[in-house]
């Protein structure tokens, strides 16, 4: 088989609600964006990475660094659809997209790099999971949990408790079967990508606040990896404190 072409896409907004500019707060010497930036740029099997914004603040500061970046609309409201039109600017000879969150400057590179390794061509959407620690992060809305079927594909995402048993708590159902959250890293085959970027927020989707429901319902498939790794997305600035105070700053390479 040919080697598959998979490009890393960054899609970055300078707005946030709950924190304006977030990409280019200073994390010890260095932008979040620039440590997401430097993270990926690490990973064996991406054969380009492009960073995708609508903000000229953003692009200069990319520039500035020396990475690929593009332009892009003003109007996406996705991660998702601005990566699908960074797809069609930057790299339409890819085979499959990782969409890499520009929020997580604490990330590892291996990953991005476990999600590349099982695109295997037919898969058409892939994804990461990890394993639910505790109750409390089962029973936790913000933390979505999936459960899949026999071929590791999500059969449903929930912020919900999922599986629920019928008798018995939450213990004694951790007893029968494992809980999965899900981690929100992306990998799409490019044909796949242009489809689903097209499709109208769906019921499911807008019950749970949760994208993803949107390509379930409109019959894709999408399989899951298991992963180790935490993911650390940073959405306000008590999100960065919090991780600052943590330690992870030391532990991913200080200044």
């Amino acid at each position: 088989m040919t080697q598959l072409k998979i490009a890393g896409i960054i899609p970055v907004r300078y707005a946030s609600t709950r924190f304006p500019g977030k990409a280019l707060v200073d994390i010890g010497g260095k932008s979040m964006l620039q440590r997401v930036i430097e993270k990926s740029a690490q990973v064996k099997g991406l054969y380009k990475l492009v960073v995708a914004t609508d903000d000229s603040r953003i692009y200069e500061h990319v520039s500035h660094l020396g990475y690929p970046v593009v332009y892009t609309s003003v109007h996406h409201a996705s991660g998702t659809d601005r990566c699908k039109e960074a797809m069609e600017l930057a790299c339409p000879e890819a085979d499959y997209i990782i969409n890499i969150q520009g929020d997580e400057p604490f990330l590892n590179p291996q990953q991005i790099e476990s999600l590349a390794m099982a695109c295997d061509g037919d898969k058409s959407i892939l994804t990461q999971i990890k394993t639910c620690a505790s109750a409390d992060e089962i029973l936790n809305p913000g933390e979505v949990k999936v459960v899949l079927n026999a071929a590791s594909e999500a059969l449903y995402f929930s912020r919900s408790v999922i599986p629920s048993g019928k008798q018995g708590t939450l213990n004694d159902w951790l007893k029968q079967t494992t809980y999965y959250r899900h981690v929100g890293l992306y990998a799409y085959r490019c044909d796949v990508l242009k489809t689903i970027a097209g499709l109208p927020v769906s019921a499911l989707e807008q019950l749970e606040s949760l994208e993803q429901l949107r390509w379930l319902e409109a019959g894709h498939k999408i399989y899951c990896v298991v992963t180790p790794f935490e993911s650390h997305c940073i959405d306000t600035p008590e999100d960065l404190d919090r991780l600052i105070k943590a330690g992870f700053l030391q532990r991913h390479g200080g200044l």
